[in-house]
């Protein structure tokens, strides 16, 4: 007897220029050879992640960056990307790999203007700051696609209720901000939230025994029949050296009767029947810094 079918969203976030030139591509290859359409999330413009470099001074930074084997993933050349000229403009420069996903029908949404920016100044930012950041990626992605951008998703999980706000004025058919258990409705607002539900590489490896060895059954083993599932994979990593581990993965979860599909896919066909909630402010295991939460009001 078959398993019954359990779908997960797949979300690719692109943050880099790298992870655009050398992930991207390969992510498209694997997901054609599987019939798996995602949603990506591209940053479009100035790639500064570069400017990450200050936080070595911190120890829950260098410890990630250990653990994680972040120069393996993101590459060496990251480390100046933005520091002693400016970064590359990923939109402009690799516009025509953006425009192949959309071609190739995965949902391609908004991710981020200037990542590392949104990453590290969203708490300063006053609400015509942050309406620039999402208008100047809102912009250049719908020259890239010719077509409307119909998602998007912050960097790093960093969005507050003025954010919020401010993304309503572009129409977006669902945002996905923050983590979280299921679709909601933001209080007062009318775009409602896909959560991300499952942790990232990054969050799990190198911790509580978790190794490339058996890194895919740990994230078997939290999708959950009958919920929202929505993984979140990252062009840098899983796009390139990580490419090898995804693709079994994408066989194993298949053997289980999981099936992938773009976060829109999840929506139901009533909105009105979302409950209602707020982002909140946390920390969450094996990320640096807070991110947004999904708060249930109703």
């Amino acid at each position: 007897m078959r398993e019954p079918v359990t779908q997960v969203g797949l979300r690719i976030d692109v943050d880099t220029y790298r992870g655009t030139l050398k992930g991207v591509p390969r992510l498209l290859d694997i997901l054609a050879r599987h019939e798996i359409r995602a949603s990506f999330f591209f940053t479009v413009g100035p790639d500064n992640m570069g400017r990450h470099l200050w936080r070595l001074l911190r120890p829950d930074f260098v410890k990630k960056m250990l653990r994680s084997r972040a120069s393996s993933l993101y590459g060496y050349d990251i480390l100046l990307k933005g520091t002693l000229w400016p970064g590359p403009d990923i939109g402009w420069k690799l516009g025509h790999l953006i425009r192949q996903t959309h071609q190739m029908q995965h949902e391609t949404g908004l991710h981020a203007w200037d990542h590392h920016r949104w990453q590290t100044r969203i708490d300063r930012m006053n609400p015509a700051e942050i309406h620039r950041e999402i208008e100047q990626g809102h912009h250049r992605l719908e020259m890239l696609l010719d077509a409307p951008v119909t998602c998007s998703a912050v960097a790093g999980w960093r969005c507050n209720e003025t954010a919020l706000v401010e993304k309503e004025r572009f129409s977006f058919r669902y945002n996905s901000d923050c983590r979280g258990e299921s679709i909601f409705m933001p209080e007062g607002l009318g775009t409602p939230q896909i959560p991300v539900t499952l942790p990232t590489y990054d969050e799990l490896i190198g911790q509580h025994g978790v190794t490339d060895d058996n890194y895919n059954q740990h994230i078997l083993e939290r999708i959950e029949p009958g919920r929202l599932n929505v993984y979140t994979i990252h062009a840098e990593a899983e796009g390139i050296a990580c490419a090898s581990m995804f693709e079994k993965f994408l066989v194993a979860a298949a053997g289980r009767g999981i099936r992938f599909v773009p976060l829109g896919a999840l929506l139901p066909a009533d909105l009105n029947t979302l409950p209602v909630g707020r982002l909140e402010k946390t920390g969450l295991s094996g990320r640096e810094g807070w991110v947004a939460r999904q708060a249930i009001l109703s």
